[in-house]
């Protein structure tokens, strides 16, 4: 039974919301620290657009990290208020999934290599194979690691994010092609794995909305009252 999914990230430079109703909406824009003033509203646009209503909703769907710190932090409150809000389940996809997920979709690939700027000369790095859904599975673990230190497969894969753009001697070998037009999460993408998600059990309610930080230098604290 298909279901009406709300997704939203905010988790990079990139705000990205879309919906899957009756049609499927979609925004996305590039706001570097803007998203805590424009996802509320931009939210509110997109239901309407969608000719939805949050109590419709079947799912809650958030870009759990790895990625900007507050971005993360933005996405999961916003989840979670939503989700008290209206009673409804949540459940968190991967920034970097999402982003392998439209490779897939773009490319019709097998693997997918996608890397996030993380600062600090590091990289958020994962390794990501299409199924037999044709969804995008993680091979081993996301990491954050020096780019150089990345040990990639000799498979014949795509490559996108930031990440190499910044290092694109990472990267550059003749079996890696590299698609500069997909370097942020874009939440459309999120929307087949957001119900892959809830289809299998994993949708949780808004108290245990978590993210993924992949560095574990940084705690997070629930909303008030909810710990």
């Amino acid at each position: 039974m298909s279901q009406i999914i709300l997704a939203f990230d905010a988790s990079t430079e990139a705000l990205s919301i879309a919906l899957k109703h009756e049609t499927i909406s979609n925004h996305f824009e590039v706001c570097p620290q803007e998203h805590s003033q424009k996802i509320l509203p931009t939210i509110e646009q997109v239901l309407a657009q969608g000719n939805c209503e949050l109590a419709a909703l079947d799912l809650i769907a958030f870009g759990q990290g790895p990625g900007s710190f507050t971005g993360v932090r933005i996405g999961v409150s916003i989840a979670q208020g939503l989700a008290y809000a209206a009673n409804l389940p949540v459940v968190g996809v991967s920034t970097l999934q999402i982003m392998a997920q439209e490779a897939i979709a773009k490319h019709h690939c097998d693997d997918v290599f996608v890397a996030i700027d993380a600062r600090m000369s590091e990289i958020y790095f994962a390794h990501y194979q299409k199924n037999a859904d044709g969804l995008a599975q993680l091979v081993g673990e996301e990491m954050v690691i020096h780019p150089e230190k990345v040990s990639l497969p000799l498979c014949s894969a795509v490559a996108v994010g930031t990440g190499w753009q910044t290092y694109p001697d990472s990267v550059a070998r003749d079996n890696i092609s590299v698609d500069s037009t997909i370097i942020l999460p874009n939440s459309l993408y999120m929307l087949p794995l957001a119900e892959a998600k809830f289809n299998a059990g994993e949708a949780t309610d808004a108290a245990n909305a978590q993210p993924v930080y992949v560095r574990d230098t940084v705690t997070w604290q629930k909303l008030p009252g909810r710990e």
